[in-house]
């Protein structure tokens, strides 16, 4: 029987109903932003979950998916390299883990300072094309989370322009946890401005990778090009 054909299965129901949903909400957004249509992607985060869950949205069309944890990622590019998916990292980058990234994902969204920016660099095989690569930026100075300054993104970025086996394509952020959506909206806006900023300094950048189940519809309307969205599409994360 065609794998096509087949009916859905209950769980299999649920995640395409989920999909739907969230890729609604950002129609909404986009439409409400005036913003014009293609320019706007939705990465499925797939960390702690199934690689049948994964194969089922990929089945269904949905080809970007991001994972913080690199083994359980490494499996599951493993197990489903017959199909055309494209794998973000999106979790803290170990310098002893850049290989394996470097040679098995497509993006890096979390680059925060040089030494990794290079050793991914120095890891990407040749004949694969460049790394895309994001820099995360810290913006409220917390020490739990990773993240270069957004006084020093500038000279991070020119330097990884300089690397020829990564293309930098823009900016990433996890903003701090608020009470308002007044304030997670300006912490967006913030790094809008900073990417426009780099731009008429002659840093090209095209991608934004900011917002995520609970707030990509802010995100969206501070110009967003990628969500980062795990909880609305895949349920309840297992412990």
């Amino acid at each position: 029987m065609n794998n096509s054909l087949k009916p859905l299965s209950c769980e299999e129901d649920k995640l395409k109903m989920r999909l739907i949903d969230v890729k609604k909400r950002v129609e909404d957004s986009r439409l409400m932003a005036r913003r014009n249509p293609g320019l706007i992607s939705i990465l499925a985060v797939s960390k702690k979950q199934t690689t049948a869950a994964v194969e089922t949205l990929s089945r269904m069309g949905h080809m970007d998916f991001g994972e913080n944890f690199l083994q359980d990622a490494l499996e599951k590019i493993y197990c489903l390299k017959h199909l055309n998916i494209n794998w973000h990292f999106i979790g803290k980058i170990q310098s002893n883990k850049t290989r394996d990234i470097a040679e098995k994902f497509q993006w890096v969204h979390t680059v925060d300072r040089l030494k990794i920016a290079e050793r991914l660099n120095s890891h990407r095989p040749h004949q694969l094309p460049k790394l895309n690569v994001c820099i995360q930026v810290n913006q409220a100075n917390e020490t739990q989370k990773n993240g270069v300054q957004p006084s020093n993104v500038a000279n991070l970025a020119r330097e990884i322009m300089g690397l020829p086996k990564l293309r930098l394509r823009g900016l990433m952020t996890i903003p701090p946890i608020t009470k308002t959506s007044d304030n997670t909206r300006s912490f967006f806006a913030e790094l809008r401005e900073q990417k426009e900023k780099l731009i008429s300094e002659g840093i090209p950048m095209d991608t934004l990778s900011m917002g995520m189940s609970s707030d990509l519809e802010e995100a969206i309307l501070n110009g967003s090009t990628i969500v980062r969205v795990g909880t609305a599409i895949f349920g309840p994360r297992p412990e």
